[in-house]
C-alpha cells in the first residue's frame, strides 16, 4: 500500500517570495529610491495615472511596466523619456519578487527617486505576492461595478491607497461610487481611499499628496 504525502508547495512558494520581497526593499532602502505596486483590473486606468503621476509630480520617476506581454504599455511610458523595464509575464497573471529583481539591473536606480511598479491587470493573483515595495495602491473603476470591491476584498484589505477611478462616468454606467467607496472603508479602515476621474483631473493632486505623505 502506497503512502501518499501532502506537500505544502504553495507555503514554500510564498515565503520564498517573501524573503526576496525582503531583499528587493533593501535595495530600493539603499538606492533610496521610493517604490509603489499599482494594481487593478484591465482597463481601471494604471497606466493612465502613471502617466499622468510622471507628468505631474517633481520626482526623478522609473516606471516597471508588467504585463502578458508588456511592450505596449512600456512604450507608452518611454515617451516622457523615463527609465522604463518592460516585464513579459507569459502565462503568468501578476509579478512576483524574482521577476521585479531581475528588471533592477537595467534601471539607474541611483538615478530614480519614485519607481512605480505596473502590475498584471488582475484583482486576484497578485494579492499574495510581495513585490518589496513600499506602497501598495489598487486603481479600480466604476465601470467594473459597484460590487467589484465585495468580490475581489483580499486586495483591498493589503492596500495603502485605493484609487476609485472613472468616476464622472459612474451615472452612465449605473454605479455608485459612494458604496465602492465604503465597501473598502469597511474592509479597511486605514486605507486612504481617493475618487478620481483622469479625464477632469479630479482626485489626482490628492493622489500626488498622499503618496508624498507615505515617502515622508
Amino acid at each position: 500500500m502506497h503512502k501518499i504525502a501532502e506537500v505544502e508547495i504553495q507555503h514554500d512558494i510564498m515565503a520564498a517570495n517573501k524573503k526576496l520581497a525582503k531583499r528587493n526593499q533593501r535595495i530600493f532602502d539603499k538606492a533610496d529610491v521610493f517604490t509603489v505596486d499599482v494594481l487593478g483590473a484591465i482597463g481601471s486606468g494604471k497606466t493612465s495615472l502613471i502617466e499622468n503621476l510622471i507628468e505631474k509630480m517633481d520626482y526623478k520617476i522609473g516606471v516597471i511596466a508588467g504585463d502578458v506581454i508588456s511592450r505596449f504599455d512600456a512604450g507608452r511610458f518611454e515617451k516622457y523619456n523615463v527609465p522604463v523595464v518592460g516585464l513579459n509575464t507569459g502565462k503568468e497573471c501578476h509579478l512576483d519578487a524574482h521577476l521585479v529583481k531581475h528588471a533592477l539591473g537595467d534601471l539607474p536606480l541611483d538615478d530614480i527617486e519614485i519607481l512605480f511598479i505596473e502590475n498584471v491587470g488582475n484583482l486576484i493573483c497578485p494579492v499574495d505576492f510581495d513585490l518589496g515595495a513600499h506602497l501598495r495602491m489598487v486603481v479600480i473603476s466604476v465601470s467594473e461595478g459597484d460590487d467589484t470591491v465585495e468580490k475581489h476584498p483580499l486586495i483591498f484589505k493589503d492596500a495603502d491607497i485605493v484609487v476609485i477611478n472613472k468616476v464622472d462616468i459612474a451615472k452612465a454606467v449605473g454605479a455608485d461610487e459612494n458604496k465602492m467607496f465604503n465597501d473598502v472603508k469597511e474592509l479597511n479602515p486605514d486605507a486612504v481611499v481617493i475618487k478620481s476621474s483622469l479625464k477632469t483631473g479630479e482626485g489626482l493632486r490628492e493622489i500626488m499628496d498622499n503618496i508624498q505623505k507615505f515617502m515622508e
